[in-house]
């Protein structure tokens, strides 16, 4: 059963601080000494609070405030924001967990508060962003009716001086989140709820009657024809109905002229378990998120669905596979000719994302040809080596020469400091 609860939670906005349609503010800033005019009110009662308590700005408080929604007030510092590694992430992370004291304290209707930063343009954007996630219910929560509501709270409110601004942080807010909430539906499902077949059949509602076309490849034969490296990957698990392996195809085209074209492959293993090269001692746990590459690609054209940009098309492949061990799985010393008609010795079968990956690619250097301004990328879970190159929480992108050349890791890198890897 297919049961798609896919909208984010209500999100509205409002420029009165004291509207009592909320039940509580949750404000997110690095000092309560920094509030701009239009907060100024809520300084005494922090100032009052620091007096008592030293610890003020390291973590999350809560207090009493009579004026207030809900006579609350949950205040929740980003901590510094001038050391060499801060980023806008702190916003997230400080909205994250001042959501997360909000819902301890019951919070029906928080209204989340967080004034622009002269140094990062997007911080109100950001900590949305952080506070939605944690109000985000698991796929399986949802569709097992464990909880009364699909959604934590009944509205989450976002505080906005001026209208302009607050109707564009809800509309992006909504679109935004709800692409990352089907990256996490498809990315963070245990491996038989986001099986191939059944990621396919959640993709394809996900977009039914939406600008976004979607093509699912799932014969064998012609997986073993077209893509010959994923073919392989895919023997052994496809002796299991229910585990056998998918292509699922995107394509958005928006209004007008095209001006660029995106190219994209997802990495999307819904279970590794190494294959024959069998993880052991204990690495093969939470392999189920070895599909979050996939599941990126789906987030982006959600977005694409919601906030619909012209002069773009982007054109995606979700390499949706198990790596099975077993009498059928494909080994090491294996020769696999590939779609290009290159030889492919199996050196290592837990490096399988390359594999899966490399007949789409392929297939999109053929399609670029013939496609304006195309830009090509692929996008997988490289956990080990992304942390072992730049440590825990962070994303590696690397070009080839002619992106190398257009400075293209240079934008992202820029991007990821303004928005936070969102």
């Amino acid at each position: 059963m297919i049961k798609m609860c896919t909208s984010v939670q209500p999100v509205e906005w409002t420029s009165d601080l004291k509207n009592q349609n909320f039940d509580g503010i949750v404000l997110v800033t690095q000092s309560h000494d920094t509030l701009p005019s239009e907060l100024e009110f809520l300084k005494a009662p922090l100032q009052d609070y620091s007096s008592v308590d030293s610890s003020l700005g390291q973590e999350v408080v809560i207090l009493k405030v009579p004026g207030l929604p809900g006579n609350r007030l949950v205040f929740a510092s980003t901590g510094p924001l001038n050391r060499d590694y801060d980023d806008v992430r702190r916003f997230s992370d400080a909205a994250c967990n001042g959501i997360k004291r909000a819902l301890k304290a019951g919070m029906q209707r928080p209204l989340l508060v967080c004034p622009p930063h002269k140094d990062y343009k997007n911080s109100s954007m950001v900590a949305a962003l952080g506070a939605l996630q944690a109000l985000y219910m698991p796929l399986e929560v949802r569709e097992w009716n464990v909880k009364a509501s699909d959604h934590k709270v009944c509205v989450l409110g976002l505080w906005a001086a001026q209208e302009a601004h607050g109707k564009r942080l809800v509309e992006l807010a909504d679109a935004l989140e709800s692409g990352r909430l089907a990256c996490r539906d498809i990315g963070g499902s245990d491996p038989e709820r986001m099986a191939a077949p059944r990621a396919a059949e959640y993709v394809q509602e996900l977009f039914k009657d939406s600008p976004v076309k979607v093509e699912v490849v799932s014969s064998v034969k012609v997986l073993e024809k077209e893509y010959p490296c994923l073919a392989a990957v895919n023997r052994c698990a496809d002796s299991v109905p229910r585990h056998q392996g998918r292509v699922i195809k995107l394509q958005y085209c928006g209004e007008g002229p095209i001006q660029t074209t995106l190219l994209l492959v997802g990495k999307g293993i819904t279970y590794d378990t190494g294959g024959a090269d069998i993880k052991a001692g204990g690495f093969m746990a939470g392999m189920h998120r070895d599909k979050c590459g996939a599941a990126a690609v789906a987030g982006f054209f959600q977005i694409l669905a919601k906030l619909k940009p012209k002069h773009l098309k982007v054109i995606g492949s979700m390499a949706m596979v198990r790596n099975s061990v077993g009498s059928d799985c494909y080994v090491a010393d294996e020769l696999v000719v590939s779609r290009a008609g290159r030889r492919v010795r199996v050196g290592n079968t837990d490096a399988e994302g390359r594999m899966v990956m490399v007949d789409l690619l392929c297939e999109m250097k053929e399609k670029a040809a013939t496609e304006k301004c195309p830009q090509l990328f692929t996008i997988a879970t490289l956990t080990g080596h992304a942390i072992r190159a730049m440590g825990p929480d962070y994303s590696i992108i690397m070009d080839n020469g002619p992106a190398h050349r257009n400075k293209n890791a240079a934008q992202w890198q820029k991007g990821e400091r303004t928005l936070g890897g969102i």
